[in-house]
């Protein structure tokens, strides 16, 4: 690491919540002779780059911009670059500078600053509003603050795998979320397809993601989580509410997948660029009946193997009179072969957009899930 990325990794973290790019632009300055410092977020629909600051919006996909976030990796435009600001796979947006040095050595460093600015802005993330509220090109309903505040994130990488989710209609979504989590041995993973409406729809998902972090937190089995699950939200509504929800653990080193299937959102295979039908053993939701027992169920993915998890709200979206299907799913996974694990998510959701010809009615969530193999 050069004295001058030090000095602006150092100016990252000694900066105040919200001084972050103010802060950090200004050592670019004197290190490197940039004067153009620029932060674009991504927003909540994954339609467009929102500026921190005032500017105009970024949303035709083949800018610049667009291609840095899609491909992670710097982009030179004239006298500018933009370079991928994100932490762990998530990624939060671009970074635009100019002028661009011509020391190539110096792109590199610049690129190891912008991946500091989105470490620093995720630890600072809880104490202020600023960072969330330049993201949304609109105000969020109460019932998806609560939603998208539940999440873990979007998107996450580690060597043995990659995934990413996203909510619809990210403005208004109510009741459909999904969670993950992992040791470094294994990954969890929970899609819950909500029920009901607005802030009630939130609220009983909430419980269940929360019932099911605490199950899991407590290192007991996967069915026994949806155990655990059931009785929360059966003790509060007696039956009256219910969750619909997929829970999967995946042994990293294995690839051997652990189901639980809670009359569950839709689970999609991609193996070799063919869509293999996994069946699942249907049971009942999470607090439908009081003391249900869950059975687990145990499957192998092979190296590469790409799982699709959607709602009902991905095939039942209704445009032109019609649903969109699970032909239309399946036709569509097959496509997204080649891309990374986000940018997959994003093209589902922007085809079942076309498809509607505008944003979703009805609640739908989508997760992506490779697996590459054991890695030391």
């Amino acid at each position: 690491m050069s004295g001058a990325e030090d000095r602006a990794r150092r100016a990252l973290t000694d900066a105040p919540a919200d001084l972050l790019v103010d802060r950090v632009a200004g050592e670019l300055e004197r290190s490197y002779g940039i004067t153009d410092v620029e932060l674009f977020q991504v927003d909540y629909r994954l339609s467009a780059l929102l500026p921190l600051g005032p500017g105009e919006p970024i949303a035709e996909p083949g800018h610049p911009a667009w291609r840095c976030f899609d491909h992670q990796e710097p982009i030179l435009a004239g006298d500018a670059g933009y370079l991928p600001v994100g932490m762990r796979g998530e990624r939060r947006g671009v970074l635009r500078v100019a002028p661009v040095p011509e020391d190539p050595a110096a792109l590199g460093e610049l690129l190891g600053v912008a991946t500091a600015l989105g470490h620093e802005m995720t630890a600072v993330n809880d104490t202020t509003d600023l960072y969330r509220a330049a993201r949304r090109s609109r105000r969020l309903t109460l019932a998806a603050e609560m939603q998208w505040e539940l999440l873990p994130g979007r998107s996450r990488t580690r060597p043995s795998f990659s995934l990413a989710g996203q909510l619809e209609p990210a403005y208004a979504v109510r009741g459909d979320s999904f969670d993950w989590s992992d040791d470094g041995h294994r990954l969890w993973l929970s899609v819950i397809n909500g029920s009901g409406e607005g802030v009630a729809a939130a609220m009983l998902t909430a419980l269940a993601t929360h019932a099911l972090r605490n199950a899991r937190r407590a290192g007991i089995p996967l069915a026994d989580q949806a155990a655990l699950a059931d009785q929360a939200v059966y003790a509060l509504h007696r039956g009256a509410e219910h969750v619909s929800a997929l829970l999967l653990e995946l042994d990293l080193a294995s690839g051997v997948t652990t189901v639980v299937d809670a009359g569950s959102p839709r689970l999609v295979l991609l193996r070799d660029g063919r869509v293999v039908q996994q069946p699942l053993e249907a049971q009942f939701p999470l607090g439908m009946f009081d003391g249900t027992d869950y059975r687990e169920q145990r499957f192998p993915l092979l190296r590469d193997d790409r799982l699709f998890v959607v709602s009902d709200g991905v095939v039942e979206a209704t445009g032109r009179d019609a649903q969109y299907g699970e032909t239309a799913l399946d036709r569509f996974v097959r496509r997204t072969g080649p891309m990374e694990p986000l940018e997959a998510v994003r093209s589902l959701i922007g085809d079942l957009r076309a498809f509607v010809a505008g944003d979703l009615v009805d609640d739908a969530v989508v997760v992506c899930l490779d697996w590459t193999g054991p890695r030391p």
